[in-house]
């Protein structure tokens, strides 16, 4: 049924991932699904943050956080799952959707921590890439 997935992942939080990375790896075998596995650095080069930054930060970000997404990939995700890692760049939910644009996934797995208040006025990422995606998206409470 899903023949490439997308699992969207917060390095920052590792525990609350467990569910979602779960769920991802039992869709991918029971279908014989590649994961693509992104996760998403935000911009740090514009308006006034991007001045309290090195001009080497960003490169520097983007390569550490390729290299903790793959080693997180290969303590969480099993080696007999096909596996691409993705590293973008830029507004999460947006990239997030764009991620699965570009590698034609037919679902978006991701975790969302129960709602509060404030999300219900402004949403958080997960309610964002519901309303945006092209294809099913499979939200996992922590």
């Amino acid at each position: 049924m899903f023949s490439d997935i997308l699992l969207a992942v917060d390095l920052t939080s590792p525990e609350t991932q467990r569910k979602a990375v779960a769920a991802a790896v039992g869709q991918a075998k029971a279908f014989g699904s590649r994961l693509h596995v992104v996760t998403v650095v935000p911009e740090f080069n514009s308006g006034i943050v991007a001045g309290f930054f090195p001009k080497d930060f960003e490169g520097k970000a983007l390569e550490a956080t390729r290299e903790q997404l793959h080693a997180y990939c290969e303590k969480m995700i099993p080696a007999d799952v096909k596996l691409q890692h993705v590293v973008a760049h830029g507004t999460i939910y947006q990239e997030i959707v764009k991620a699965a644009q570009r590698t034609n996934c037919d679902l978006i797995i991701m975790a969302s921590h129960r709602p509060e208040l404030s999300d219900f006025l402004l949403g958080p990422n997960a309610a964002r890439v519901v309303r945006h995606a092209a294809c099913s998206v499979m939200i996992i409470r922590d």
